[in-house]
């Protein structure tokens, strides 16, 4: 793989039958401590020893999610790992195990698919995570489908209609990177800002803080996929109370390191901060009082009242975030 993330010149899918493609494929993905029977059989089988299992899915489009001309398939394989880890997290919840269907043109190098598994392996084995199968089929673009499952390990799920009036509300992550680096690569000015490039292709999510969370007390958690003032407002519906969000000078670390990019840009790093998507931070309430786990920091209050979101007591004006049909 070259020093860009794009997939050397090599062999197209085209050129290779299935079997070839998937023994290229096989040795970068982890196996994981919870998988029983590995890729190679009708279906593999991983152990659920609490008598239950989270599962979650989500999709990448090429083209709607990403661009190959930006992201290699290592970046769209750590990408597609970890939105579905961080939704397993945000329950409360231990990963175990994922399963990828892919969907790739025959003019797609095979190096590309090849670098696509070294890069759920990166995301998967430090935690490990198996990667135990999935399917694989021709189409006119690139098609990333990830199943996810997890472990409660013995605790209740935590949900997003648990907050309470009074909680605090609490995030750990970053916020407004990947939109940030959405926004140099669109304006081809990667070179502004690595670091925030990077957050948008290889985000990095605070995942074992999910567990940690719920055996701190979480009332309500969510994964902040679709920008924080988007994802506080679902909590806030599903828990019948209103989240109460600091407004954006408070996020000074974060406010700091994209306003170079926001400034050459004509942005605001404000909104990135309130409004951008696909970080994968962890949004939670917690019972005033409670030791929240390193990691979290209190961006809020829960109280009573209509429904939804407001920032510094008042709605939220433009769009909020992220939606996929907007």
């Amino acid at each position: 793989m070259s020093s860009n993330g794009q997939s050397a010149v090599g062999p197209l899918v085209r050129d290779l039958d299935e079997d070839a493609l998937l023994a290229r494929i096989f040795p970068h993905l982890p196996r994981g401590a919870a998988t029983l029977v590995p890729p190679g059989d009708d279906a593999a089988v991983v152990a659920a020893p609490d008598g239950r299992f989270v599962v979650t899915t989500d999709v990448l489009v090429e083209d709607r999610h990403f661009r190959r001309r930006w992201s290699g398939g290592f970046d769209v394989g750590v990408r597609a790992a970890v939105q579905n880890l961080a939704d397993v997290a945000a329950m409360g919840a231990r990963p175990t195990s994922l399963v990828v269907s892919l969907v790739v043109p025959g003019d797609l190098p095979a190096q590309w698919v090849e670098d696509l598994a070294r890069g759920f392996g990166a995301a998967c084995a430090p935690l490990d995570v198996g990667v135990v199968g999935g399917d694989l089929s021709g189409g006119p673009v690139v098609v990333v489908a990830v199943t996810a499952h997890g472990d409660l390990e013995g605790r209740e799920p935590v949900l997003r209609g648990g907050a309470r009036a009074d909680d605090v509300v609490a995030h750990a992550g970053v916020r407004g990177w990947s939109a940030a680096g959405w926004a140099l690569l669109e304006a081809d000015r990667a070179d502004l800002a690595p670091d925030l490039v990077a957050g948008y292709l290889r985000p990095s999510s605070p995942l074992a803080l999910g567990p940690a969370a719920a055996l701190a007390g979480a009332t309500a958690m969510i994964d902040v996929s679709d920008g924080l003032v988007r994802d506080a407002g679902r909590i806030g519906r599903a828990s019948a109370v209103v989240l109460d969000l600091v407004g954006p000078a408070a996020y000074g670390a974060d406010v700091a390191a994209l306003a170079p990019a926001a400034s050459a840009l004509g942005r605001d790093a404000g909104d990135w901060v309130m409004t951008g998507g696909e970080d994968h931070g962890l949004l939670a309430t917690f019972p005033q009082g409670v030791a929240l786990p390193d990691g979290f920091r209190v961006v809020g209050r829960v109280r009573s009242g209509v429904p939804g979101v407001l920032v510094e007591g008042r709605a939220w004006t433009g769009s909020a975030g992220w939606d996929h049909f907007g």
